[in-house]
């Protein structure tokens, strides 16, 4: 309980945290947080704040968001309701507080379909907005999911359990409270909690075969899984049976696929034939023995991390051609991953698994040299004081969720106050916050308004091109103006909350369009952001805050005025078209607003002198190492390359030049050769 309760008041501090740094109330941050996690676990694909609280027939409403437009989220509605509050302790939270707060959110859906209610409400306002989605795909929405958040101590457990129907549609309520946050946030990635019971909720157990290879080998199975019964499975789960790069993958491709959708119709008994099947795996699962074999009764914690195309066409197939799903089998690779060593083995098992297809954005993990370089970079990059501070900083890069926690957590207190001053926890951001600033500058608003997993796919596909062999774009000059980047977003955040204009709703939507339109409008002119400036002095000047104000107000006006039979803001600016309108507007901007930009050949020119200025101290460094490394061991290097025939000639002379140090002295370039020499010679198992 203790770990609770620390729990407990250390996500208290970061959604004050958070408040004060966006400039809004609690329970905004509060959403803000909780709906990043539920689209991590796959719970949403995107989440959008549209809170409502009022009355309605005697009947007390509530909402706080949604997932996105189900017309666009597999025909799902989701609704979510956030229950955050200040308190010393844990709070308690029973079943009838869980009750109370379902049937408001249950009221706001009804309600939402009354014609009287939509006319009462203010046409601008987010409230509306929803309502009006919500009528306006109701026939076409084949399940409604309710989800409450709440920073308290559910004594129950509600995970996608089923409520009555509403017009003949399914009706789903998950809570996800303090405990659940706790334990996913400190898993260390994106692991959705979920028991699959097969006997109890699936017809029954699914036959197996052991096929673990050994001494340490991971603990494995094949099966053979009935299609209707893995459709019923993701029917209750969705997504969160996908793992997370997975999701990406399927986001960024798209419908249905077509060729299994025409098997299960036309031959459904060829079809575990033609398809691949699933590779999956899964935290822990029950065996048991019967008269006709073994059968997998439970499994906790199932991930797919191939087959994420079968399973949704599988689903789909369920509405149009539930017959032939009885003549469906697939077969299933299963491996029982221990939570210690997913973060490692997950990835590469889903890399491995789709590296049969063409898979751009699956196979952007966390460990991908992309995340690993930006990682190290902010681990070893001070950041200047400022004209505020008193000392340099670092920037906290998370690439698995769970790193500045597990890192901080493992401290003593006083150590804990060094590294909180070095890592201040205003100066933490995530993959999805990285991607979220790069396509911003990259005047992509429409993309980052589609919420982060779908921006996240987005960028990770522009990534994987540009990354090159050894990534040579992203290096430390690339890294500190995507902290100057960082630093005029959340600027902008405040500056939105805090403007008199500013109407309240879609401050994430006039964020992004508000930045990328100042971007935009210089880049017209020839002219960029002075980054390098914002990095010097890690803060934004107040010329340029004006103009960010300027075309924040403007970006508002755009997002808030949709064209004819368009009412919902947030989807509308999902849309090109809304920011091809903002790239057609005026903006105003302050008579100094060019003192803050440079030209865009002096920015390259900058980056020139930075790779030249790297190259030199590579060079210098390079010549450091290998004397500091000795003729000793260049003597034993020698002798273990030629024994193996190992390196080339050329290789081989350098070697030997350093081996003869200090007689004879290699040069800067020789000494590069050699250091890469003696990389490849580890490799191949040389221990110096």
């Amino acid at each position: 309980m203790d770990e609770l309760y620390n729990f407990h008041h250390e996500l208290i501090a970061d959604i004050q945290g958070d408040a004060d740094a966006l400039g809004v109330v609690t329970t905004e941050a509060f959403f803000e947080k909780v709906a990043e996690l539920l689209s991590e676990a796959g719970e949403i694909d995107e989440a959008n704040r549209a809170y409502y609280d009022g009355k309605y027939s005697f009947h007390h409403i509530l909402v706080d968001g949604y997932g996105g437009d189900p017309g666009e989220n597999s025909d799902v509605l989701t609704l979510i309701l956030c229950d955050f509050a200040l308190s010393d302790d844990v709070r308690v939270v029973n079943k009838a507080h869980v009750e109370r707060l379902r049937n408001k959110l249950y009221n706001f859906l009804l309600a939402s379909l009354n014609a009287d209610f939509r006319d009462r409400l203010e046409e601008t306002s987010a409230g509306f907005g929803l309502a009006d989605l919500i009528v306006t795909r109701w026939k076409s929405v084949q399940k409604v999911k309710l989800i409450i958040v709440t920073n308290g101590n559910f004594s129950a457990r509600s995970d996608a359990d089923n409520l009555a129907a509403v017009d003949g549609k399914q009706l789903t309520l998950s809570v996800w409270d303090l405990k659940r946050l706790k334990q996913f946030m400190e898993q260390g990635q994106a692991r959705a909690d979920l028991v699959i019971d097969f006997e109890s909720d699936f017809g029954g157990g699914i036959p197996v075969l052991r096929a673990s290879g050994g001494e340490g080998a991971f603990e494995s199975y094949l099966a053979v899984i009935p299609g209707a019964q893995l459709a019923g499975i993701y029917e209750k789960w969705g997504p969160r049976l996908l793992e997370a790069n997975v999701r990406s993958f399927l986001q960024a491709r798209g419908k249905v696929n077509q060729g299994i959708r025409n098997t299960i119709r036309d031959e459904p008994n060829m079809f575990f034939s033609y398809n691949n099947g699933l590779s999956a795996t899964a935290d822990g699962v029950d065996i048991k023995q019967t008269s006709s074999g073994l059968e997998m009764v439970r499994v906790d914690n199932l991930q797919i991390v191939n087959g994420g195309q079968t399973t949704a066409s599988l689903h789909a197939a369920r509405k149009t051609f539930e017959d032939q799903l009885s003549d469906v089998h697939v077969q299933m690779k299963l491996t029982i991953v221990p939570r210690s060593q997913s973060e490692n083995v997950v990835p590469r098992i889903s890399e491995y698994a789709n590296s049969q297809n063409k898979v751009n954005a699956a196979d952007f993990f966390a460990n991908h040299p992309f995340h690993i370089q930006v990682e190290d970079f902010s681990r070893r990059i001070l950041a200047p004081a400022g004209e505020d501070g008193y000392r340099e900083t670092k920037w906290f890069y998370e690439r698995a969720r769970g790193q500045y926690a597990d890192e901080r957590g493992r401290r003593t207190p006083a150590e804990r106050k060094k590294y909180d001053a070095e890592f201040p926890r205003s100066q933490f951001f995530t993959k999805t916050d990285l991607a979220k600033y790069e396509n911003t500058f990259e005047c992509m608003p429409h993309i980052v308004s589609r919420g982060a997993q779908k921006n996240f796919a987005e960028f990770a596909k522009n990534i994987g091109k540009n990354w090159g062999k050894e990534g040579a774009v992203f290096d430390e000059l690339w890294f500190k103006r995507l902290i100057a980047k960082t630093i005029l977003f959340r600027t902008m955040e405040k500056l939105v909350s805090s403007a008199d204009w500013y109407q309240g709703g879609y401050r994430a939507n006039i964020v992004t369009y508000g930045i990328s339109k100042v971007v935009f409008d210089a880049k017209q002119h020839g002219q960029v952001i002075d980054l390098d400036l914002i990095w010097k002095s890690q803060q934004v000047s107040l010329t340029l805050k004006a103009a960010l104000l300027a075309a924040g107000v403007v970006a508002q006006d755009v997002i808030n005025h949709p064209p004819e039979g368009v009412r919902n803001a947030s989807e509308w600016a999902k849309k090109e078209v809304c920011w091809t309108w903002l790239t057609e507007a005026e903006v105003n901007y302050p008579v100094k607003f060019e003192r803050v930009l440079i030209s865009a050949g002096a920015a390259r020119s900058r980056v020139k002198e930075a790779k030249a200025e790297a190259k030199l101290d590579s060079n210098v460094n390079a010549e450091i190492e290998v004397h500091r490394l000795g003729s000793h061991l260049w003597t034993k290097a020698r002798d273990w390359a030629r024994e193996r025939g190992m390196l080339t000639p050329k290789e081989l002379g350098v070697v030997e030049t350093c081996a003869a140090i200090p007689r004879k002295m290699p040069s800067e370039k020789q000494c590069i050769v050699a250091l890469s020499a003696l990389n490849k010679l580890k490799d191949e198992g040389f221990q110096s």
